[in-house]
């Protein structure tokens, strides 16, 4: 597949999270709530989370914010539900390191639909729109595991 085709593909993709995002929403009961927001872009996101026995039980997002900032955060929702909260946080990591333009090993896990932000490393700009749902993830189970 060429280049632009693969460019086209991945355009696509965060088009689909974009239109039609998976997990939107609230979680009932008491989730985790962690608010975020990138002031320089107005991206505005809040990520629910329930984790449960170290796994992550359920994950949604709402908010708003660009095409980029919530495609994220609906693939960063599907990608970590239902995984340990150690893969969740390697899976930011790995992210991180795809934003900055490294070569990531996936070290066996699946990226899926994520590897379509590559193409936002070559923005730096947009590197904070892209992050932001993780960020609060991340800091959302690193408050857990210190319960």
């Amino acid at each position: 597949m060429s280049f632009n085709n693969l460019d086209t593909l991945y355009r696509q993709v965060i088009m689909d999270h974009y239109k039609n995002p998976r997990n939107r929403g609230s979680i009932e009961g008491n989730p985790m709530v962690v608010d975020m927001n990138n002031p320089t872009c107005g991206d505005r996101i809040q990520v629910y989370l329930q984790v449960e026995d170290g796994l992550v039980q359920q994950a949604k997002f709402d908010g708003e914010g660009c095409s980029i900032s919530l495609s994220s955060a609906s693939m960063m929702t599907q990608a970590i539900k239902g995984r340990p909260v150690d893969e969740a946080l390697k899976m930011s990591e790995l992210f991180s390191d795809l934003m900055q333009g490294k070569d990531i090993d996936e070290d066996g896990l699946d990226l899926g639909d994520i590897e379509a932000l590559q193409g936002v490393a070559k923005f730096p700009a947009r590197i904070k729109c892209a992050t932001l749902a993780w960020k609060a993830m991340e800091k959302g189970v690193g408050e857990e595991k210190q319960d």
